[in-house]
């Protein structure tokens, strides 16, 4: 039994998914079910056994230490965040909340769980913390991609409050021997993604008739990671990395912003051509750049690769066009996620309705 926490969640979710159809082993999943965590995303499970999902918060001490007594998991995987840079500048002390107050709250349960055991149990437990790219900072051009010896660097209240979460993890292991692990990924793309990020929210807006808002001059950097090949790598991560050890996990696919708009677009006007011949890419429309916009991210995952022999499967070219595709085939989904709730971000952060 393993516990997953943010398990209703983007990459959460497709995590649970993919271990469920690749192990027998059940998942307890806890997720406080925020505007982006989704049942819908889980309805494939839906009567399944090995999958158990309990609403709550990782804040909530109280439930935290009753699932672990009940279901006695050999290791906790905490995806459990708010995870939206544009979202913590508006609104920072949610952030505050969930990935420092949370992380903190969930350590304690887990090793008031993780002392008494013994033998076996105790020495093959796992906490895996999964955080981000964006704790080191941005990159200048030409400026080697981040290692996991890169210093700490966050520019967002998002990114800062990610980081102290890393702190706490790699302190309960230094203080406590709690077996932790650290994954720091770049930026996931692919299905059941919530359209608040670049790439759902162009393919959403593209084909609704909406603008195709792009900050600044596009040229922001990024390495982009298919959700796929994340998962691939925390469950190689999980099964053989070495406690208190970090593992930068990263697709090898740096581009500006601008270019993976025009990527979009061209798939769109291949597989899902307008009537009028027009192109999607006449959507695109630059809007002011956000406060504090990080230039670069660039992720070096040499060390997961020779270390643990992982490696993503995926190009950007056939993940993006697989995404694309899943979008086109599950318009139901995308449409129910997007709640008056998330009608109004949008029109504030961009002047769309």
């Amino acid at each position: 039994m393993i516990l997953v926490t943010g398990g209703a969640g983007f990459i959460g979710a497709n995590f649970v998914l993919d271990w469920l159809a690749q192990h027998d082993e059940p998942v307890v999943n806890l997720d406080s079910l925020t505007y982006a965590g989704n049942l819908e995303t889980l309805a494939s499970l839906q009567g399944n056994p090995k999958h158990v999902f309990v609403q709550g918060d990782i804040g909530d001490a109280a439930l935290v230490q009753r699932l672990l007594g009940e279901h006695q998991p050999r290791a906790v995987v905490n995806f459990a965040a708010e995870s939206h840079v544009d979202r913590s500048i508006t609104g920072p002390e949610v952030f505050i909340q969930t990935n420092i107050v949370g992380t903190f709250r969930l350590l304690e349960a887990v090793r008031d769980y993780w002392t008494p055991l013994t033998g076996e149990q105790k020495s093959g437990f796992r906490f895996l913390h999964v955080s981000t790219d964006e704790v080191y900072g941005s990159l200048a051009r030409g400026e080697p991609a981040f290692t996991e010896e890169r210093r700490y660097e966050p520019n967002s209240p998002y990114s800062a409050s990610k980081a102290g979460s890393d702190h706490l993890v790699r302190a309960y292991h230094h203080t406590y021997g709690l077996p932790v692990l650290t994954t720091n990924c770049s930026n996931n793309y692919g299905p059941f993604h919530f359209p608040e990020k670049l790439i759902p929210l162009m393919i959403v807006n593209a084909l609704a008739g909406k603008a195709l808002p792009v900050y600044g001059d596009g040229q922001q950097i990024r390495d982009w990671l298919y959700v796929k090949d994340h998962c691939s790598a925390i469950r190689r991560v999980l099964e053989a990395g070495a406690p208190g050890e970090v593992y930068n996990v990263g697709g090898w696919n740096e581009k500006p912003n601008i270019e993976i708009v025009h990527t979009i677009c061209s798939l769109l006007d291949e597989l899902r051509p307008k009537g009028s011949g027009a192109s999607y890419g006449e959507q695109i429309s630059f809007v002011k750049d956000r406060p504090g916009h990080d230039r670069r991210y660039a992720i070096d995952a040499s060390k997961i690769e020779k270390t643990l022999g992982w490696r993503p499967a995926e190009t950007f070219e056939t993940g993006i066009r697989k995404t694309v595709q899943w979008y086109l085939d599950n318009a139901d989904w995308a449409s129910h996620v997007q709640s008056g709730a998330y009608r109004e971000w949008t029109s504030q952060q961009y002047g769309q309705s």
